[in-house]
């Protein structure tokens, strides 16, 4: 069987545990790791090809994007108009589907298939959160996360001027309402209640209870465990009081890249065209033979 060849763009956190993730997955191999040019001449002691840009990798079948969110689009975009599709873990959920609509022309006009906010939430999430709404299609559902390391959270108070190093934990309060512990090395020179304030005004923060802390060392308190608690009451046909839970205790980029894998494997067998996670049949995400995944599973 002709193997998948999937590209890694960016080797951070994402990116190393990506890698991990395919070398276990036996449909797939790896093209190549896509690294900014200054890292490059570091990583030379890889066993895969790394370069700066993702033109340079030969016979790439789906590129899985482990940049920022922020930089996703723009990453997504040069990948698709090479005519490679694409999977990401973008999490601005507000951004979601304005961005899912302009890859979407991007990929239809090169006939490739870009899977957007593949990660666990959104993404797997997404996928639990519209099961319950079929059993429930009447109520309310809260997601509440944490306790745990938010990495989308985290890359976003790096990206803040004076921030040497940064972690932001996620402290659940319960009915989908959460409190961000921001803890951060402060780069010299800069105030940190200025800092601080930019934190808060980040769209990542704006919404939330914010507490930032200074601290020495931002690695003595790195943990990268985190988790979810889903709760759905609402009504199935004419019946009040149906009940639903869902719970998960999880090492963040491990699933995360997890995901990623299956969802570059599910992409590819797609229409050209931007999906969302609960637009894909949950069936296209796993290895094997279709119809011996339906006697194992149904």
């Amino acid at each position: 069987m002709k193997k998948i060849r999937a590209a890694v763009v960016g080797y951070g956190n994402i990116g190393k545990y990506v890698v991990e993730a395919l070398e276990a997955a036996a449909d797939f191999e790896i093209a190549g790791i896509v690294r900014r040019a200054s890292s490059v001449a570091t990583a030379q002691e890889s066993k895969y090809p790394v370069v700066s840009d993702l033109a340079e990798l030969e016979s790439v079948d789906v590129a899985i994007l482990c940049t920022p969110s922020r930089l996703v689009e723009k990453s997504a975009e040069a990948a698709l108009k090479l005519g490679i599709s694409t999977v990401d873990s973008y999490d601005i959920h507000t951004g979601i589907a304005d961005t899912r609509a302009r890859l979407d022309v991007i990929a239809r006009e090169n006939n490739a298939a870009a899977l957007i906010s593949a990660g666990w939430d959104p993404g797997s999430d997404s996928v639990v959160r519209a099961l319950l709404e079929v059993c429930a299609p009447q109520g309310i559902t809260y997601t509440n996360f944490g306790p745990g390391m938010s990495m989308g959270h985290t890359v976003a108070v790096k990206a803040i001027e004076g921030v040497k190093a940064a972690l932001s934990m996620t402290i659940p309060l319960g009915t989908g309402i959460h409190r961000r512990m921001v803890y951060i090395e402060l780069e010299e020179g800069y105030d940190f209640d200025k800092v601080a304030d930019a934190i808060k005004n980040d769209a990542y923060f704006v919404h939330d209870e914010t507490h930032v802390t200074k601290v020495d060392s931002v690695d003595a308190l790195l943990d990268m465990g985190h988790g979810v608690n889903m709760v759905r009451k609402g009504v199935s046909g004419k019946t009040q009081n149906q009940r639903f839970e869902f719970n998960m205790s999880i090492d963040n980029p491990g699933l995360t890249s997890q995901i990623l894998v299956a969802g570059a494997r599910a992409v590819l067998r797609q229409r050209p065209g931007a999906y969302t996670m609960i637009e894909i049949p949950l069936i296209d995400f796993l290895a094997g033979d279709k119809e011996q995944i339906i006697r194992r599973l149904v």
